[in-house]
């Protein structure tokens, strides 16, 4: 079952997403990147107050994804990566992401708070920041 309400659209949207921000990670990696957008859209709190579906979450401005501003993104959805998107829009979390409403790929190691967020963890090449429970219930 779903965990926040989505069209087929959504899911080429996400699934776009995805592969743009971290193929380069794998599909762990992607997956994980999906999670941090569930959150988002599930989370209503701190910087993504009112963000209450995958279309304002990939393209929200200021504090959206970089992305969106490159062509990579705007190639079609392949069926693999719809089946991560799929996944992730039905509840799979995967750690360090769990919780997670950031993410970003540092120069070096991972700074243990990033804009005030406690960091979560690392995977490859991007850190994972997730809220505390009592700002963010939603997402936990």
């Amino acid at each position: 079952m779903a965990v926040i309400q989505h069209t087929e659209n959504d899911v080429s949207l996400l699934a776009r997403l995805m592969r743009a921000e971290a193929e380069g990670d794998g599909l762990l990696g992607m997956q994980l990147v999906g999670n941090v957008g569930v959150n988002r859209v599930r989370g209503n709190c701190l910087d993504f107050r009112d963000v209450r579906n995958i279309r304002q979450m990939v393209f929200q401005s200021p504090g959206g994804f970089e992305a969106t501003q490159k062509g990579y993104f705007y190639q079609a959805a392949r069926e693999q990566d719809k089946r991560l998107a799929r996944k992730v829009l039905n509840g799979a979390r995967f750690h360090p992401a769990s919780n997670a409403l950031w993410f970003f790929q540092p120069p070096a190691s991972c700074p243990a708070q990033w804009y005030n967020q406690w960091n979560s963890g690392r995977y490859k090449a991007h850190c994972f920041y997730q809220p505390t429970e009592s700002a963010c219930p939603e997402v936990y």
